[in-house]
């Protein structure tokens, strides 16, 4: 039996521990942690980890061999390593809770007479929830107040027309989706239009869409194009070292009469080969990078998203509240052929003509200001008119007309207490006010030249209208109102201080940044012209752009980076142009109708503050603090991790090549074999962390963001990164090759030959992973750039290479024999010396860019 839902009142007060005693108590007993289900789903899939069996069986087979110590060794090596991998697994477990608490959709509530904005898991029977256009409905209520509203319920029906909400009147019966005039919503279901305050019954699985998610528990999520390289690769490595397992077993046993050695050294060989970190490492650095991202007020919604960002080549943005701070203030008015300057004429009364004018946006706007324009009226009127006749708080609103694509006006129906007949305040886009007042040639000629002393101004400009109607039955549309044009507001909205210094960083990662907005032409170069974008005079507006057929659009759209009075359906054909033309498009938008474009650019950025659930649902990226400069700090990081992806894949295979050549060349060449099992569970507990936390961590490079971007097309384990793998490890083969086959041709012993190349293994390790911090800048300038987490690796490997070849008991576990000042100075030198090789080309490298930028400048000279 299901225990009764508690109530908001009852948890009120309560700690966490006490919230989910209680909830135990009710009957919530399929409530287990985060990281209790974590840890043992990881800790099961340890199990069956290939590292950790072959780790095991290397045991018993020593067992078998009558060498417990060895055994007992790599049980110890067993227990490292898991709970190495048990740490890295939880971190990117806990990265990724935190992210999954982000992403979750947010419930606008009333609580103690306050307005929260809480994710939607936090909602709780009894909260009241504000519902507006664009919003996702966070659980199953009950309307208390409804305002024209209207719900898309097709999630739940599979009707696709929305159906018509009224509030509760009385006791009300509970009903099924579906059905006009009902005062039901339910969770998942979409506000198209209205507004409403419901009172929550039903929150997770109790609610109709609850009852649907159980039977999505099952689905699998489709592997990105990254993984499933990823996986290829795993795959194909893991054969060849099944192969060559078997193939070296046989090869041992038949020419030394050993099977069960030789099963050994098959053994040792797959462990050598077995590419088990790339899994762990690619999920690690988009997962953890996601993370980061959330740091710099960047919600990624799709992690594949993260990888893509080093590829963009194009940002469109909306002006107001990305490039601007979206904080709108009143500062001219225009009405009866005169302008009236508030910023001009700060702390002086404004004049009686412009009452009206004032009045009537108040009117047309919501009484509970959130809507940015709304609240600069009612900033103005609190100001100005508060002690006149003009402001009407007892006014009754009898019915909203809403803003449409065919008409970007509103209005809203007012009655007195004292009158007899209607009173009609509209306002929205200049063009559309004129529309509504039946404005004939000479008047929308006389009105743009009115505008445009405003838009050259950087000016947001709204036309304002009123009406009056006697009939008892109101219209069924705006157009069918006598309206009277009062005149225009002129808003002003700041640029963001750090847009104009984003813009030039996006400049020097060569990507261009497009403005795309609904808002003037003049106002969009205005804004322009102060961020510095180029050719801010040449635009392209919305009339414009539908006039265009796409091969027209493509052309102009190369040329041009303000597109202005663009609707949102015309957004999308801008991205899909964009697109046409070999640009890596990255997307912003906040409203319903913008989903579309969102979905069709390679990454759509939805506005956490002032965007729409539907916005933020289709976008790969919702942008908290909706600001620009962290969409640029966002693509910082994406092309950081991808740059630290590529090292740190780099890394795993360049090491992995010298530890399988040692492996494989004794068993081919006759000699004593150079690694046993124990050492190669040693040098994992060095490369683990490397190759995953330590290349993780590593800071963006100086110059990543004064580089064009990524070829998209570019596959990670591509020309570049095997070439600099092969180079790596081929050389540290060669060298460690050549040392143990000195050593042994001279005749030092078997024991002083593994110690010497096992030590100059570990430098060369260390050495790689210094080299690989950075292409381009020495490891001399590497080591003044902090991380943390390298040093302890660094720090870790020493103290461990110390104890296994100082402490007796140890040395002769690993088989080695003593060291001695001057055994390690060969050792330290054949260590270096392939690292001093790659390092060589790196000089090169740079000398050839800095030619290269030389020319470039002599020639633009």
């Amino acid at each position: 039996m299901v225990a009764a839902e508690p109530d908001r009142q009852s948890l009120r007060g309560l700690t966490e521990a006490e919230v989910t005693d209680r909830l135990r108590r009710d009957g919530y007993n399929d409530l287990p942690t985060t990281r209790q289900r974590g840890l043992l789903t990881i800790a099961t899939d340890l199990l069956r980890e290939p590292m950790f069996l072959l780790l095991v069986a290397c045991g018993v087979i020593y067992v078998a061999l009558g060498d417990p110590p060895e055994a007992f060794m790599l049980l110890g090596f067993v227990f490292l390593i898991t709970g190495l991998t048990l740490y890295q697994e939880h971190k990117t477990e806990r990265a990724l809770d935190r992210l999954r608490d982000l992403a979750s959709p947010r419930a606008l509530v009333i609580r103690d007479g306050r307005q929260l904005r809480i994710p939607g898991p936090e909602v709780v029977r009894d909260d009241l929830l504000l519902l507006g256009e664009g919003d996702r409905v966070a659980a199953d209520a009950v309307l208390v107040t409804a305002s024209n509203l209207s719900v898309d319920e097709s999630l739940l029906t599979g009707e696709s027309v929305p159906v018509r909400k009224a509030a509760a009147d009385g006791t009300v019966t509970a009903a099924p989706p579906g059905g006009d005039d009902l005062p039901f919503v339910f969770s998942g279901t979409l506000v198209v239009q209205g507004h409403g305050l419901a009172r929550v019954e039903r929150t997770g699985p109790r609610t109709e869409l609850g009852k649907i998610g159980k039977a999505l528990a099952a689905v699998t999520p489709e592997a990105t194009p990254l993984q499933r390289e990823t996986q290829r690769v795993v795959h194909v490595l893991a054969v060849v070292g099944v192969f060559l397992c078997i193939l070296v077993s046989v090869i041992y046993a038949l020419s030394r009469g050993q099977w069960l050695e030789g099963a050994l050294a098959g053994l040792t060989l797959a462990m050598a080969i077995m590419p088990n970190e790339f899994p762990v490492v690619l999920t690690l650095f988009l997962s953890l990078g996601a993370w980061r991202l959330s740091r710099v007020q960047v919600l990624t919604r799709r992690v594949p998203a993260v990888e893509t960002l080093g590829a963009t080549t194009v940002l469109c943005v909306d002006k107001t509240g990305t490039l601007t701070l979206n904080r709108l203030s009143v500062a001219m008015l225009f009405t009866g052929g005169e302008y009236y300057d508030l910023r001009a004429t700060s702390g002086t009364p404004l004049p009686e003509p412009f009452h009206e004018l004032v009045e009537f946006g108040i009117l047309a706007s919501q009484r509970d200001a959130l809507d940015p324009i709304d609240h600069a009226l009612k900033t103005l009127g609190d100001e100005h008119l508060a002690e006149t006749e003009h402001l009407h708080h007892d006014w009754a609103l009898v019915q909203e007309y809403p803003l449409s694509k065919r008409l970007l006006a509103l209005s809203r129906v007012w009655r007195s207490p004292d009158g007899d007949e209607y009173i009609i305040a509209a306002k929205g886009a200049p063009e559309a006010i004129a529309d509504l007042c039946h404005f004939d040639d000479d008047r929308v000629r006389t009105l743009t030249t009115s505008i445009a002393g405003m838009t050259d101004h950087g000016l947001r400009v709204l036309g304002v209208a009123r009406a009056r109607f006697r009939r008892a039955q109101l219209p069924s549309e705006q157009h069918d109102f006598d309206f009277e044009f009062l005149g225009l507001v002129g808003l002003v909205d700041p640029v963001r201080p750090a847009a104009a210094s984003a813009v030039r960083e996006c400049y020097d990662a060569g990507i261009r940044v497009v403005i795309i907005t609904g808002d003037y032409p003049a106002t969009a170069a205005y804004v322009a012209r102060q961020i510095g974008l180029r050719s801010p005079d040449r635009i392209v507006t919305g009339p414009e752009i539908s006039a265009l057929d796409d091969a027209g659009l493509r052309e102009r759209i190369t040329s041009t980076d303000i597109f202005a009075r663009v609707v949102p359906d015309q957004k999308l054909r801008l991205v899909n142009a964009l697109k046409a033309s070999g640009e890596i498009v990255a997307m912003t938008g906040d409203g319903v109708n913008d989903a579309p474009a969102l979905k069709a650019a390679h990454i759509g950025l939805a506005m956490g503050q002032r965007g729409t659930d539907v916005a933020r649902e289709a976008a790969a990226l919702v942008l908290l603090d909706d600001d620009f400069s962290s969409l640029v700090h966002a693509i910082r990081h994406g092309r950081r991790i991808f740059d630290n992806l590529t090292k740190a894949m780099t890394y795993i295979l360049a090491i992995h090549i010298p530890i399988a050549g040692l492996s494989l060349l004794p068993v081919l060449l006759g000699w004593p074999l150079i690694l046993l099992p124990v050492h190669i569970a040693f040098l994992h507990l060095i490369i683990d962390p490397a190759c995953s936390v330590v290349f993780e961590a590593e800071p963006a490079d100086p110059s990543i963001m004064r580089r064009p971007p990524r070829d998209p097309t570019e596959r990670l384990f591509g020309r570049r990164l095997l070439s600099v793998s092969l180079l790596q490890g081929l050389s540290t083969l060669l060298v460690l090759g050549v040392v143990y086959g000195i050593t042994l041709y001279r005749g030092q012993g078997e024991l002083e030959a593994r110690a010497l190349t096992f030590t100059a293994l570990i430098v060369t390790n260390l050495g790689l992973i210094l080299t690989n911090r950075s292409w381009s800048a020495p490891i001399s300038a590497m080591l003044r750039v902090p991380n943390v987490a390298l040093w302890w690796v660094v720090g870790g490997a020493g103290l461990f290479l110390g104890v296994v070849l100082y402490v007796p008991v140890v040395r002769e576990l690993f088989r080695f024999s003593l060291l001695h000042p001057d055994d390690l100075g060969i050792c330290l030198l054949a260590g270096i010396g392939p690292i001093v090789v790659f390092e060589s080309f790196k000089l090169r490298g740079r000398r050839v860019i800095a030619r290269l930028a030389r020319r470039t400048m002599m020639e633009k000279r």
